[in-house]
């Protein structure tokens, strides 16, 4: 049986290019039979990173079904996966978050969750000497995953091996990483072709806060202003989505990313109640800039509360 790989829901670059690398490697070096498939669209970075080392976009999937057997990348968290996970046959987990729980298995498994910043260099320790086989595309596969979760190392997220490896896979694609990082933050900061909905939707995840169910969105880019912009309509467009996805609210953080700092917007007294106990600020219209804030994982979801 094909062993399926996939990350979550609402795929990042991470939730991209890990499943093709780690596919890659169950296929050439482990002579298994693996596809990786995405659980949605890719974002714009993502689908940069496909067109830049020509590699085919992993074909999409709604669900998953009974004992399909499969690989979970990049999460652990049943919200962000197929809706049958627990009726599949989940042959092992690599993420870089926290360990959620509600996953069962049928039978002892592998599961790999390490502090760092980026599922991508995880895979690279895992495979060992083999990584050295990679080819060109699948490093600049690897490395696009390890610049974007970092934000070219700007996030507190950032390990020291983070950076080491992807200063490595840099040096054997003769790459200059800060030019490369442009190209790709530039990609990600295009979100002009996206309806709110969209973009509300885009880079984000379900979380529960004191019976409070959020969906935290987070949108990356070098020109914040292109989102801000549409301030008016994305606080509109809140409602419908929440309504549509079944929270009780969306949170949407700009981060951006060479300043450093994170704007959310705050569309009513919920979430106002929220920015202030969360993180130590004081409301005074529809949006508040938070210093220094650059990860859901490491500083907003850990800090939410109601």
């Amino acid at each position: 049986m094909t062993i399926q790989v996939f990350g979550h829901k609402s795929p990042d670059t991470d939730s991209t290019g890990s499943p093709i690398i780690w596919a890659w490697y169950l296929n050439t070096v482990k002579g298994e039979t693996a596809e990786a498939v995405l659980l949605g669209d890719p974002n714009t970075e993502a689908a940069f990173m496909l067109d830049k080392w020509d590699l085919p976009k992993p074909r999409l999937i709604a669900d998953i079904e009974d004992g399909q057997a499969c690989i979970v990348v990049d999460t652990n968290n049943p919200a962000e996966l197929p809706a049958n996970i627990n009726g599949a046959d989940i042959r092992g987990i690599i993420d870089h978050h926290k360990l959620v729980g509600g996953l069962e298995t049928r039978g002892p498994i592998d599961i790999t969750i390490r502090p760092m910043a980026c599922t991508a260099t995880i895979m690279l320790d895992l495979m060992g000497d083999d990584a050295a086989k990679m080819p060109d595309w699948a490093k600049g596969a690897a490395l696009t995953c390890i610049l974007s979760d970092t934000l070219e190392f700007r996030s507190p997220t950032t390990t020291d091996h983070d950076r080491a490896t992807a200063t490595r896979l840099a040096g054997d694609l003769g790459l200059d990483m800060s030019d490369y990082a442009a190209e790709m933050f530039a990609a990600k900061s295009d979100v002009s072709a996206f309806s709110d909905a969209e973009l509300l939707r885009m880079d984000s995840k379900e979380y529960e806060v004191s019976g409070k169910k959020f969906r935290v969105s987070v949108l990356e880019t070098t020109a914040p202003t292109t989102v801000l912009d549409r301030k008016d309509s994305l606080i509109d467009s809140m409602t419908s989505v929440a309504d549509g996805d079944g929270v009780d609210q969306v949170l949407l953080f700009v981060v951006d990313i060479l300043n450093e700092e994170a704007t959310l917007l705050v569309p009513n007294e919920l979430v106002k109640t929220v920015a202030e106990k969360s993180f130590g600020v004081t409301v005074s219209g529809d949006t508040v800039v938070l210093p220094g804030v650059m990860s859901r994982k490491k500083q907003i979801i850990p800090n939410l509360s109601v």
